[in-house]
């Protein structure tokens, strides 16, 4: 596992927004054979988002043949809600690139069927070929998209209930009224995400720096679910100091001296 450790947020968003752009660039993508994409929401990944829009209007990058499939959604609020990942997404990132319509794919929370939908959702990732690579980032008690401690690390596409720590981390979104946070969600399994042939999460704050702790030097266990990125064969922490305060100092200095070369540099385009 790889971890490049940046000064800031805003060091890490550019480096990983021009990794994806280098990534697509080099799979040169066709209509017939895309580069697929797995894709989150939250915090962590806005600031990414917001240097590939850059980069994209800059002419260095186009998602004309980039399929994405997005980590999770909200069950029963609707798709145009300020709060549900549908709207995320249009609004921070496909609204702004020349993606197509017909190739994001994110979780239907208001289907009829919602067991069939998660099913559905892994079969259209199988004929798809599998994820090229997923972005992800982490709560602060380590849990991937909706997989909370305890989730099987083998999961798959399910519906999830959320629990109240989370509920409560994200009732900022929902003028910090709990009761206004939908108690069920439709998330990619642990297992789905590890079955991408690769993976990055962005780590960023002082208030990841536990689980930033647990994922590292911890070992792998249901309970702190990215911890499961330890065992991928090509996994990859992007975070910032503030996030490593609880890693051990030998760790940090490892890490930073390894992938210096790295962080110097921005990937090409």
């Amino acid at each position: 596992m790889r971890i490049l450790i940046h000064e800031n947020y805003q060091s890490l968003s550019k480096w990983v927004a021009y990794y994806l752009a280098n990534k697509i660039n080099q799979a040169k993508p066709t209509a017939k054979k895309p580069f697929v994409l797995g894709l989150p929401t939250g915090s962590s990944p806005v600031g990414t988002y917001q240097e590939l829009v850059q980069i994209y209007k800059q002419g260095k990058v186009s998602f004309q043949n980039v399929v994405t499939f997005n980590m999770d959604e909200y069950v029963a609020i609707p798709e145009e809600h300020p709060q549900s990942y549908h709207y995320f997404m249009w609004s921070h990132l496909f609204s702004h690139i020349d993606i197509k319509k017909e190739n994001v794919n994110i979780l239907n929370g208001n289907a009829p069927n919602l067991e069939k939908e998660c099913d559905q959702y892994e079969e259209k990732i199988k004929k798809m070929g599998g994820i090229d690579l997923f972005l992800g980032g982490i709560g602060e008690d380590g849990h991937i998209a909706f997989n909370e401690p305890g989730s099987s690390l083998s999961s798959r596409t399910r519906v999830k209930t959320l629990t109240y720590d989370t509920r409560v981390a994200n009732s900022r979104f929902f003028e910090n009224d709990i009761k206004k946070v939908p108690k069920l969600a439709l998330t990619v399994g642990v297992g789905t995400v590890m079955d991408s042939r690769e993976v990055v999460i962005i780590i960023s704050g002082y208030n990841k720096a536990r689980a930033l702790h647990q994922v590292v030097e911890g070992s792998v266990n249901h309970i702190w679910t990215v911890s499961m990125l330890q065992l991928h064969r090509k996994g990859m922490i992007v975070c910032d100091d503030n996030s490593t305060m609880e890693l051990k100092v030998g760790t940090v200095r490892y890490f930073k001296d390894i992938e210096q070369q790295t962080l110097n540099n921005l990937p090409e385009l």
